[in-house]
């Protein structure tokens, strides 16, 4: 028989934002230990880096010692960050770690030193959903539950929707920045801007940015039930965002600007969504984010060799300062252009992309 508790959150993490969490939730003692479930911990000790955690507003709040959370299993794979996986097992009273500000919960296997080791935390139960009215006996809470649905195919208008994809060489590339500056300027022009984030470990941020700038919507693979992202699985998801925000209630988005998190060659299935055709069918621009000129020309070669595609423009750390410019645009034959001091350039060669895209397939409205 489950037993169950009543306890009262102090902290509702933005991962778990699909189930619906109140302040007080009703915890039982039988876990799932599978990526997906939602979980309520106690912070066992303080930190003074790395010490946040997103809320289902998009508010960063301190973690401190004592803190009920609700988060969600999941893993990461951060290469300046934490490495986690799903325990095999988990039972009331074990202690796991926070991997992320996003409140993904996991058994840390490897720390970056530059942010210490993870927040530590005592499990106290498997936050229970109640999803019929009168229910008396909850189920596990997952963040399945009031997903958006995985697509095999692109729908009906999704097939018609340019998409600019943003990705980078690696993790803090400059790729949210370029997306964030590509959006506004996109939306300044007149055109209906979707946004989307399709890899990566859950958080808010970066979608929260692209609204910031004058996205009509933005989705990532969170709000279709999945705490992080792998091979194998991002290409359906994809679809069903794109799927999704082609069917905004606010109208069909004239473009979607769509982040790719970490890198090219990261564990997070970033590689599946370029070699997917009929996703790159709908790309009308490809805009690379690279911290150095190495891995510009690593991006070239493996856009080239691997994925069969052309690159837009080159942005991100590597193109701060005009030696770094110089280098694309000598050695690699690229535009270059910083997605900060550059903006408007940047912006003027997507839309190019985009008007050649549309020559191919279609109009994009103006």
């Amino acid at each position: 028989m489950v037993r169950t508790t009543r306890l009262r959150l102090d902290r509702i993490a933005s991962s778990t934002r699909n189930a619906h969490l109140g302040p007080e939730v009703i915890v039982g003692d039988e876990i799932v230990a599978e990526e997906g479930y939602v979980l309520a911990v106690r912070i066992l000790g303080d930190k003074s880096t790395y010490n946040t955690v997103e809320d289902t507003t998009g508010r960063m709040l301190a973690l401190r010692a004592g803190d009920v959370l609700a988060g969600t299993l999941g893993a990461r794979r951060a290469l300046r960050g934490y490495a986690g996986e799903v325990p095999p097992a988990i039972a009331v009273g074990d202690t796991i770690n926070v991997l992320n500000l996003g409140g993904i919960l996991g058994r840390c296997t490897s720390a970056n030193p530059d942010i210490g080791p993870p927040f530590e935390a005592e499990v106290l139960g498997s936050v229970l959903a109640f999803p019929e009215l009168g229910d008396r006996v909850g189920r596990p809470a997952h963040i399945r539950d009031h997903a958006v649905p995985s697509a095999e195919r692109l729908e009906g208008a999704a097939a018609g929707v340019p998409v600019v994809y943003i990705a980078g060489t690696c993790m803090n590339a400059g790729k949210t920045v370029a997306a964030t500056e590509l959006v506004r300027g996109l939306a300044r022009s007149g055109l209906r801007v979707g946004a989307a984030k399709l890899t990566g470990v859950a958080l808010m941020r970066d979608s929260l940015s692209m609204l910031d700038a004058g996205a009509v919507a933005a989705l990532t693979f969170n709000d279709a039930g999945a705490a992080s992202t792998r091979a194998g699985m991002t290409v359906p998801v994809a679809k069903g965002i794109f799927n999704r925000l082609a069917s905004h209630p606010r109208g069909r988005p004239d473009v979607i600007v769509a982040e790719l998190g970490d890198g090219i060659l990261g564990e997070y299935g970033v590689q599946d969504i370029l070699h997917d055709e009929e996703l790159m069918r709908v790309g009308a621009a490809h805009v690379m984010c690279a911290p150095d000129p190495v891995g510009c020309w690593g991006a070239a070669e493996l856009y080239r060799d691997v994925f069969r595609l052309p690159i837009t423009v080159l942005t991100g750390p590597a193109t701060d300062n005009e030696v770094g410019r110089a280098y694309v645009r000598t050695a690699l034959g690229l535009p270059a252009f910083n997605a900060l001091r550059e903006a408007p350039a940047l912006v003027e060669t997507v839309r190019a992309a985009l008007a050649a895209h549309a020559a191919d397939t279609g109009p994009v409205a103006a």
